[in-house]
């Protein structure tokens, strides 16, 4: 796999430093892969995202105004360490508390609540909120086990609305809990990623299979299947999420995000979102917003993933407040 790199065992440091260099004085680094905005609001509650590299632009390409307030980065695909989110912690603390909003992986579940332990004993109180959105790594009755995959994209922007307003640390998780509720993905791989340290591909997949329900640090899916047209497609991945647990009927709005995993193009996208989207008007759901692109990525992985967010009275104005980040802008 060819790459643009200096040193590959280099390279998460190196992204890390050129985020830095592209909000241009937004955002400080504030330790070794520990960054955050330069002006927080001091009365605000705080939001920090975090987790390995390899996925831009998420996580650390979600910090900016409307959006998170800090992010603590990993090594490629591998979950950041506890002073590297302590760090991250401590920059962004206001006094309000801080939310730690991540994806459901173990490596991170386990730095993150040791990092949430020193917090408080130095007197940040943190609470945190996990994502697991991905419908195909474990059945409804144990969606705590699931993965967190491309639904944090509309969970951490609601996330970021929230905390711009919320008036206390147990309101924003209020919020985002029910963000993070209403929320389903599903992804497909064509084709696998890489890691930069060893320029080898994650998996192999036959020419004409496709891996349901891959994940976004390079496994292949749960089930391996034919390649198929951009609608049966479309239908299959679409229908594993209207068949969990999320109650979806006519007339309710959701927020349909199409993502590519890295090399698949927008016209792909486009033409899934097609098929999505005439499926979702049969049933008398109303999208209410689309995101589409390559917004979680794993390298350069061929593939995409469909995720869903029901919206209420509720989440709407979150969704709909401005922001701004490398990752994700709404005017």
């Amino acid at each position: 796999m060819k790459k643009i790199l200096n040193d590959p065992n280099d390279a998460a440091a190196e992204l890390v430093d050129g985020l830095v260099d592209y909000y241009n004085g937004k955002v400080t680094k504030v330790g070794p892969g520990a960054i955050a905005l330069t002006d927080i609001a001091s009365d605000k509650v705080a939001l920090l995202v975090g987790g390995g590299t390899g996925h831009e632009p998420i996580y650390h390409g979600l910090i900016g105004e409307g959006m998170a307030d800090g992010a603590a980065c990993g090594d490629i695909f591998a979950a950041p360490p506890p002073n590297i989110i302590l760090e991250a912690t401590r920059a962004v603390n206001k006094g309000k508390g801080v939310l730690y909003l991540y994806g459901n992986y173990a490596g991170d579940v386990m730095n993150f609540k040791i990092a949430a332990q020193l917090a408080a004993a130095e007197g940040i109180k943190v609470e945190t909120v996990l994502i697991w959105d991905d419908v195909a790594s474990a059945q409804p009755s144990t969606k705590e086990d699931r993965r967190g995959i491309a639904g944090l994209i509309p969970i951490v922007k609601i996330a970021g609305a929230a905390a711009d307003k919320a008036k206390d640390l147990d309101e924003l998780v209020s919020l985002v809990t029910s963000a993070r509720d209403n929320t389903r993905s599903v992804g497909v791989a064509l084709s696998p990623g890489s890691i930069p340290a060893t320029g080898k591909p994650t998996f192999e997949l036959d020419d004409d299979s496709i891996g349901i329900g891959m994940g976004i640090h390079g496994e292949q899916g749960v089930g391996i299947e034919k390649m198929m047209p951009a609608d049966d497609l479309a239908e299959k991945l679409l229908n594993l999420i209207l068949a969990d647990d999320l109650i979806l009927e006519s007339g309710d709005d959701v927020l349909v995000l199409i993502n590519s995993l890295g090399s698949t193009t927008m016209m792909e996208c486009l033409i899934v979102l097609k098929k999505v989207k005439a499926l979702l008007v049969d049933k008398g759901i109303k999208i209410y917003d689309v995101m589409l692109g390559p917004l979680v990525t794993c390298q350069e992985m061929a593939g995409l993933s469909i995720s869903l967010t029901k919206v209420d009275d509720t989440l709407k104005p979150l969704w709909d407040a401005p922001c701004s980040s490398l990752g994700y802008t709404k005017l």
